[in-house]
Protein backbone atom coordinates (compact mmCIF):
# COMPACT_ATOMS: atom_id res chain seq x y z
CA UNK A 1 0.00 0.00 0.00
CA UNK A 2 0.83 3.49 -0.60
CA UNK A 3 2.35 5.44 2.50
CA UNK A 4 0.24 8.35 3.29
CA UNK A 5 3.23 11.23 3.97
CA UNK A 6 -0.08 13.88 4.36
CA UNK A 7 -0.57 11.93 7.84
CA UNK A 8 2.78 12.45 8.88
CA UNK A 9 3.05 16.34 7.82
CA UNK A 10 -0.30 16.75 9.78
CA UNK A 11 1.17 14.60 13.04
CA UNK A 12 4.15 17.50 12.49
CA UNK A 13 1.90 20.04 12.41
CA UNK A 14 0.20 19.19 15.16
CA UNK A 15 2.97 18.83 16.94
CA UNK A 16 4.27 22.34 16.73
CA UNK A 17 0.82 23.74 17.30
CA UNK A 18 1.69 21.56 20.95
CA UNK A 19 5.24 23.58 20.76
CA UNK A 20 3.34 26.49 20.45
CA UNK A 21 0.91 25.40 23.79
CA UNK A 22 3.38 24.49 26.00
CA UNK A 23 5.68 28.02 25.08
CA UNK A 24 3.00 30.37 25.26
CA UNK A 25 0.41 29.22 27.68
CA UNK A 26 1.81 29.01 31.48
CA UNK A 27 2.89 32.81 30.41
CA UNK A 28 -0.42 33.95 30.24
CA UNK A 29 -1.19 32.48 34.04
CA UNK A 30 1.98 34.21 35.55
CA UNK A 31 -0.19 37.24 37.51
CA UNK A 32 -2.67 34.37 38.84
CA UNK A 33 0.54 32.46 40.30
CA UNK A 34 1.42 35.21 42.15
CA UNK A 35 -2.29 35.78 43.34
CA UNK A 36 -3.11 32.59 44.12
CA UNK A 37 -0.25 30.79 45.24
CA UNK A 38 1.55 33.67 46.88
CA UNK A 39 4.70 32.92 44.80
CA UNK A 40 7.23 36.19 44.31
CA UNK A 41 7.66 37.55 40.91
CA UNK A 42 11.53 36.71 41.10
CA UNK A 43 10.66 33.10 40.87
CA UNK A 44 7.83 33.23 38.49
CA UNK A 45 10.07 34.75 35.82
CA UNK A 46 12.26 31.40 36.58
CA UNK A 47 9.81 29.21 34.91
CA UNK A 48 10.28 30.87 31.39
CA UNK A 49 14.19 30.03 32.16
CA UNK A 50 13.52 26.41 33.40
CA UNK A 51 11.66 25.75 30.35
CA UNK A 52 14.07 26.97 28.20
CA UNK A 53 17.07 25.34 29.56
CA UNK A 54 15.08 21.81 29.78
CA UNK A 55 14.80 22.62 26.14
CA UNK A 56 18.83 22.98 25.74
CA UNK A 57 19.47 19.76 27.60
CA UNK A 58 16.78 17.75 25.21
CA UNK A 59 18.37 19.44 22.30
CA UNK A 60 21.78 17.72 23.46
CA UNK A 61 19.97 14.34 24.71
CA UNK A 62 18.66 13.87 21.14
CA UNK A 63 22.42 14.44 19.55
CA UNK A 64 23.67 11.66 21.40
CA UNK A 65 20.85 9.07 21.56
CA UNK A 66 17.19 9.80 19.53
CA UNK A 67 19.16 7.77 16.90
CA UNK A 68 19.10 4.45 18.96
CA UNK A 69 16.05 5.30 20.54
CA UNK A 70 14.29 5.74 17.44
CA UNK A 71 12.08 8.42 15.72
CA UNK A 72 8.70 6.78 16.21
CA UNK A 73 9.20 6.33 19.93
CA UNK A 74 10.61 9.49 21.00
CA UNK A 75 8.62 11.81 19.28
CA UNK A 76 5.17 9.67 20.46
CA UNK A 77 7.29 10.28 24.14
CA UNK A 78 7.16 13.87 23.30
CA UNK A 79 3.06 13.63 23.25
CA UNK A 80 3.06 12.09 26.44
CA UNK A 81 5.23 14.13 28.04
CA UNK A 82 3.39 17.27 27.34
CA UNK A 83 0.26 15.85 27.58
CA UNK A 84 1.61 15.09 31.46
CA UNK A 85 2.98 18.41 31.68
CA UNK A 86 -0.40 20.58 30.73
CA UNK A 87 -2.55 18.00 32.95
CA UNK A 88 0.10 18.58 36.12
CA UNK A 89 0.10 22.38 35.83
CA UNK A 90 -3.64 22.11 36.54
CA UNK A 91 -3.08 19.64 39.23
CA UNK A 92 0.33 19.50 40.94
CA UNK A 93 0.26 23.26 42.16
CA UNK A 94 -2.69 22.12 44.97
CA UNK A 95 -1.17 18.83 45.65
CA UNK A 96 2.85 19.51 46.66
CA UNK A 97 3.19 21.34 49.44
CA UNK A 98 5.19 23.95 47.68
CA UNK A 99 2.80 25.38 45.35
CA UNK A 100 5.99 26.32 43.33
CA UNK A 101 7.54 23.01 43.21
CA UNK A 102 4.57 21.71 41.50
CA UNK A 103 4.54 24.37 38.77
CA UNK A 104 7.92 23.82 37.71
CA UNK A 105 7.56 19.95 37.54
CA UNK A 106 5.16 20.08 35.33
CA UNK A 107 6.80 23.11 33.16
CA UNK A 108 9.88 20.59 33.20
CA UNK A 109 7.41 17.50 31.77
CA UNK A 110 5.94 19.67 28.41
CA UNK A 111 9.35 21.04 28.31
CA UNK A 112 10.85 17.78 27.52
CA UNK A 113 7.69 17.33 24.71
CA UNK A 114 8.56 20.26 23.57
CA UNK A 115 12.29 20.15 23.07
CA UNK A 116 12.00 16.57 21.47
CA UNK A 117 9.30 18.32 19.02
CA UNK A 118 11.20 21.19 17.83
CA UNK A 119 14.45 18.31 17.28
CA UNK A 120 12.19 15.85 15.49
CA UNK A 121 9.37 17.01 13.37
CA UNK A 122 11.70 18.80 11.18
CA UNK A 123 14.11 15.49 10.24
CA UNK A 124 11.04 13.57 10.17
CA UNK A 125 9.15 16.39 7.69
CA UNK A 126 12.56 16.25 5.65
CA UNK A 127 12.97 12.43 5.21
CA UNK A 128 9.29 12.21 4.00
CA UNK A 129 9.67 12.51 -0.02
CA UNK A 130 7.99 16.01 -0.69
CA UNK A 131 9.01 17.89 -3.71
CA UNK A 132 9.85 21.64 -2.67
CA UNK A 133 11.80 20.43 1.20
CA UNK A 134 12.45 24.60 1.38
CA UNK A 135 8.79 25.32 1.01
CA UNK A 136 7.65 22.18 2.92
CA UNK A 137 9.94 23.09 6.12
CA UNK A 138 8.19 26.70 6.01
CA UNK A 139 4.90 26.21 6.00
CA UNK A 140 5.54 23.36 8.06
CA UNK A 141 7.18 25.93 10.62
CA UNK A 142 4.20 28.29 10.63
CA UNK A 143 2.17 26.02 12.67
CA UNK A 144 4.01 27.12 15.67
CA UNK A 145 3.09 30.97 15.00
CA UNK A 146 -0.62 29.43 14.30
CA UNK A 147 -0.39 27.84 17.37
CA UNK A 148 0.99 30.78 19.56
CA UNK A 149 -2.30 32.92 17.88
CA UNK A 150 -4.55 30.57 18.90
CA UNK A 151 -3.39 29.78 22.62
CA UNK A 152 -3.31 33.54 23.20
CA UNK A 153 -6.80 34.38 21.20
CA UNK A 154 -8.59 30.96 22.53
CA UNK A 155 -7.23 31.18 26.10
CA UNK A 156 -8.03 35.32 26.66
CA UNK A 157 -11.55 34.31 25.49
CA UNK A 158 -12.40 31.60 27.85
CA UNK A 159 -10.48 33.74 30.15
CA UNK A 160 -12.89 36.80 29.55
CA UNK A 161 -15.94 34.02 29.09
CA UNK A 162 -16.21 31.80 32.27
CA UNK A 163 -13.42 34.03 34.37
CA UNK A 164 -9.68 33.06 34.66
CA UNK A 165 -9.90 31.64 37.92
CA UNK A 166 -11.19 28.67 36.11
CA UNK A 167 -7.70 28.30 34.14
CA UNK A 168 -7.36 24.70 35.13
CA UNK A 169 -10.23 23.54 32.66
CA UNK A 170 -8.97 25.41 29.85
CA UNK A 171 -4.97 23.66 30.83
CA UNK A 172 -6.67 20.51 30.46
CA UNK A 173 -8.46 21.11 27.03
CA UNK A 174 -4.91 21.93 25.67
CA UNK A 175 -3.68 18.55 26.98
CA UNK A 176 -6.15 16.86 24.39
CA UNK A 177 -3.86 18.16 21.48
CA UNK A 178 -0.66 16.10 22.23
CA UNK A 179 -3.30 13.42 23.58
CA UNK A 180 -4.46 12.87 20.02
CA UNK A 181 -1.10 13.34 18.45
CA UNK A 182 -0.20 10.37 20.14
CA UNK A 183 -2.43 8.44 17.99
CA UNK A 184 -0.97 9.97 14.29
CA UNK A 185 2.32 9.51 15.29
CA UNK A 186 1.76 5.69 15.95
CA UNK A 187 0.06 5.54 12.94
CA UNK A 188 2.08 7.45 10.21
CA UNK A 189 4.93 6.61 8.16
CA UNK A 190 8.04 7.78 9.34
CA UNK A 191 11.62 7.10 7.46
CA UNK A 192 14.92 7.83 8.41
CA UNK A 193 17.41 10.79 6.82
CA UNK A 194 20.05 8.46 6.48
CA UNK A 195 20.76 4.67 7.45
CA UNK A 196 20.93 3.49 10.78
CA UNK A 197 24.63 4.40 11.96
CA UNK A 198 25.43 6.24 9.08
CA UNK A 199 24.61 9.82 10.31
CA UNK A 200 27.38 12.02 11.10
CA UNK A 201 28.47 11.99 14.71
CA UNK A 202 28.88 15.77 16.87
CA UNK A 203 32.62 15.52 16.59
CA UNK A 204 32.13 15.00 12.85
CA UNK A 205 30.11 18.23 12.56
CA UNK A 206 32.44 19.93 14.64
CA UNK A 207 35.29 19.60 12.62
CA UNK A 208 33.37 21.38 9.56
CA UNK A 209 33.74 25.28 9.22
CA UNK A 210 30.59 25.77 7.40
CA UNK A 211 29.04 23.53 10.27
CA UNK A 212 30.15 26.95 12.53
CA UNK A 213 28.67 28.85 9.92
CA UNK A 214 25.09 26.99 10.16
CA UNK A 215 25.98 27.05 14.13
CA UNK A 216 26.08 31.03 14.26
CA UNK A 217 22.78 31.73 11.60
CA UNK A 218 20.83 29.83 13.99
CA UNK A 219 21.99 31.84 17.20
CA UNK A 220 21.22 34.92 15.11
CA UNK A 221 17.81 33.35 13.93
CA UNK A 222 16.84 32.49 17.56
CA UNK A 223 18.01 36.04 18.90
CA UNK A 224 16.50 38.51 16.26
CA UNK A 225 12.88 36.56 16.45
CA UNK A 226 13.08 36.38 20.04
CA UNK A 227 14.42 39.57 21.23
CA UNK A 228 11.50 41.34 19.43
CA UNK A 229 8.49 38.56 20.08
CA UNK A 230 9.36 37.84 23.95
CA UNK A 231 9.69 41.99 24.41
CA UNK A 232 6.83 43.25 21.69
CA UNK A 233 4.28 43.55 24.77
CA UNK A 234 6.29 45.05 27.04
CA UNK A 235 7.78 47.56 24.21
CA UNK A 236 4.45 48.22 22.90
CA UNK A 237 2.88 49.29 26.20
CA UNK A 238 5.83 51.65 27.42
CA UNK A 239 6.22 52.96 23.86
CA UNK A 240 2.14 53.74 23.01
CA UNK A 241 1.22 53.81 26.69
CA UNK A 242 -1.61 50.89 25.61
CA UNK A 243 -2.93 48.21 28.52
CA UNK A 244 -1.54 44.51 28.99
CA UNK A 245 -4.28 43.18 27.13
CA UNK A 246 -4.06 45.55 23.61
CA UNK A 247 -0.49 45.36 24.03
CA UNK A 248 -0.64 41.84 23.59
CA UNK A 249 -3.01 41.60 21.13
CA UNK A 250 -0.85 44.20 19.04
CA UNK A 251 2.21 43.22 20.20
CA UNK A 252 3.27 39.37 20.33
CA UNK A 253 0.23 38.38 18.67
CA UNK A 254 0.43 40.59 15.69
CA UNK A 255 3.83 39.48 15.81
CA UNK A 256 3.05 35.88 15.26
CA UNK A 257 0.73 36.69 12.83
CA UNK A 258 2.82 38.64 10.22
CA UNK A 259 5.13 35.66 10.87
CA UNK A 260 3.15 32.62 10.33
CA UNK A 261 2.12 34.86 6.74
CA UNK A 262 5.59 35.37 5.99
CA UNK A 263 6.41 31.32 6.58
CA UNK A 264 3.02 30.55 4.57
CA UNK A 265 3.77 33.01 1.85
CA UNK A 266 7.30 30.86 1.00
CA UNK A 267 5.56 27.87 1.34
CA UNK A 268 3.13 28.31 -1.58
CA UNK A 269 5.93 30.41 -3.49
CA UNK A 270 9.23 29.10 -2.42
CA UNK A 271 9.86 26.80 -5.48
CA UNK A 272 10.39 30.40 -7.64
CA UNK A 273 12.58 31.59 -4.88
CA UNK A 274 16.36 31.40 -4.12
CA UNK A 275 16.08 30.38 -0.35
CA UNK A 276 19.49 32.14 0.23
CA UNK A 277 18.79 35.30 -1.37
CA UNK A 278 15.49 35.49 0.37
CA UNK A 279 17.28 34.94 4.21
CA UNK A 280 19.57 37.70 2.76
CA UNK A 281 16.82 40.14 2.32
CA UNK A 282 14.79 38.82 5.47
CA UNK A 283 17.55 39.82 6.94
CA UNK A 284 18.07 43.42 6.10
CA UNK A 285 14.25 43.89 6.39
CA UNK A 286 14.71 42.68 9.87
CA UNK A 287 17.76 44.89 10.67
CA UNK A 288 15.61 47.97 9.28
CA UNK A 289 12.72 46.83 11.68
CA UNK A 290 14.63 46.94 14.76
CA UNK A 291 16.02 50.40 13.43
CA UNK A 292 12.20 51.97 13.08
CA UNK A 293 11.79 50.55 16.67
CA UNK A 294 14.56 51.92 17.99
CA UNK A 295 15.39 55.40 16.72
CA UNK A 296 11.90 56.48 14.79
CA UNK A 297 10.82 59.99 16.81
CA UNK A 298 7.20 58.35 16.67
CA UNK A 299 5.47 55.91 17.99
CA UNK A 300 3.20 54.45 15.65
CA UNK A 301 6.57 53.59 13.16
CA UNK A 302 7.94 51.81 16.46
CA UNK A 303 4.98 49.99 16.58
CA UNK A 304 4.98 49.13 12.69
CA UNK A 305 8.78 48.41 13.07
CA UNK A 306 8.21 45.54 15.93
CA UNK A 307 5.17 43.94 14.19
CA UNK A 308 6.58 44.11 10.42
CA UNK A 309 9.77 42.35 12.01
CA UNK A 310 7.60 39.04 12.09
CA UNK A 311 7.54 38.65 8.44
CA UNK A 312 11.46 39.60 8.36
CA UNK A 313 12.53 36.49 10.85
CA UNK A 314 9.98 34.17 9.73
CA UNK A 315 12.23 32.43 7.14
CA UNK A 316 15.08 32.51 8.99
CA UNK A 317 14.74 29.74 11.48
CA UNK A 318 13.39 27.14 8.74
CA UNK A 319 15.46 28.61 6.07
CA UNK A 320 18.88 27.88 8.20
CA UNK A 321 17.25 23.89 8.48
CA UNK A 322 16.72 24.28 4.68
CA UNK A 323 20.68 25.49 3.68
CA UNK A 324 22.45 22.93 6.48
CA UNK A 325 20.18 20.08 5.07
CA UNK A 326 21.22 20.92 1.60
CA UNK A 327 25.14 21.37 2.71
CA UNK A 328 25.11 18.54 5.31
CA UNK A 329 23.02 16.07 3.68
CA UNK A 330 24.24 13.33 5.84
CA UNK A 331 23.95 15.15 9.17
CA UNK A 332 20.89 13.23 10.55
CA UNK A 333 19.49 13.70 13.72
CA UNK A 334 22.90 15.40 15.57
CA UNK A 335 22.79 18.10 13.04
CA UNK A 336 18.87 18.47 13.76
CA UNK A 337 19.54 18.41 17.45
CA UNK A 338 22.61 20.99 17.69
CA UNK A 339 21.03 23.72 15.02
CA UNK A 340 17.79 23.57 17.26
CA UNK A 341 19.97 23.79 20.75
CA UNK A 342 21.78 26.97 18.72
CA UNK A 343 17.99 28.21 18.21
CA UNK A 344 17.33 27.89 21.48
CA UNK A 345 20.82 29.52 23.06
CA UNK A 346 20.04 32.61 20.35
CA UNK A 347 16.32 32.43 21.99
CA UNK A 348 18.09 33.10 25.28
CA UNK A 349 20.87 35.19 24.76
CA UNK A 350 18.67 37.67 22.04
CA UNK A 351 15.84 38.58 24.92
CA UNK A 352 18.22 38.72 27.95
CA UNK A 353 20.71 41.19 26.14
CA UNK A 354 17.95 43.87 25.04
CA UNK A 355 16.63 43.43 29.02
CA UNK A 356 20.37 44.29 30.05
CA UNK A 357 20.84 47.08 27.64
CA UNK A 358 17.47 48.77 28.43
CA UNK A 359 18.25 48.57 32.40
CA UNK A 360 21.32 49.73 31.59
CA UNK A 361 20.00 52.89 30.00
CA UNK A 362 17.50 52.90 32.89
CA UNK A 363 14.94 51.37 31.97
CA UNK A 364 14.99 52.72 28.17
CA UNK A 365 13.95 49.83 25.85
CA UNK A 366 14.62 51.60 22.96
CA UNK A 367 17.97 50.98 23.52
CA UNK A 368 17.97 47.63 24.19
CA UNK A 369 16.27 47.07 21.12
CA UNK A 370 18.48 49.38 18.96
CA UNK A 371 21.32 46.53 20.68
CA UNK A 372 19.55 43.74 19.01
CA UNK A 373 20.26 45.02 15.73
CA UNK A 374 23.53 43.18 16.09
CA UNK A 375 21.68 39.20 15.35
CA UNK A 376 20.53 40.41 12.16
CA UNK A 377 23.34 42.06 10.91
CA UNK A 378 25.55 39.31 11.78
CA UNK A 379 23.23 36.80 10.01
CA UNK A 380 23.48 38.68 7.08
CA UNK A 381 27.24 38.30 7.17
CA UNK A 382 26.87 34.66 7.68
CA UNK A 383 24.67 34.27 4.97
CA UNK A 384 26.68 36.06 2.77
CA UNK A 385 29.93 33.64 3.93
CA UNK A 386 27.73 30.74 3.36
CA UNK A 387 26.37 31.40 -0.03
CA UNK A 388 29.68 32.07 -1.36
CA UNK A 389 31.74 29.32 0.24
CA UNK A 390 28.05 26.99 -1.32
CA UNK A 391 28.71 27.92 -4.66
CA UNK A 392 32.42 27.63 -4.16
CA UNK A 393 31.99 23.79 -3.13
Amino acid sequence: MKKNYRKTLLACYLGFITQAIAANFAPLLFLMFYKDYNIPLGKIALISSVFFFTQLLVDLFCAKFVDRIGYRKSIVASEIFSAAGLIGLAFLPDIFPDSFAGIIISVILYAIGSGLIEVLCSPIVEACPFDNKDAVMSLLHSFYCWGSVGVILISTLFFFIFGIENWKWIACIWAIVPLYNVYNFLTCPIEHLVEDGKGMSIKELFRLPMFWISIILMICAGASELSMAQWASAFVESALGLSKTIGDLAGPCMFAVIMGISRVFYGKYGDRMDLSKFMMGSGILCLVCYLLASLAPNPIINLVGCILCGASVGIMWPGTISISSQRFPKGGTAMFALLAMAGDLGGTLGPGIVGSVSQSFGDNLQKGVLAGCIFPLVLIISVIIFSKKASDK
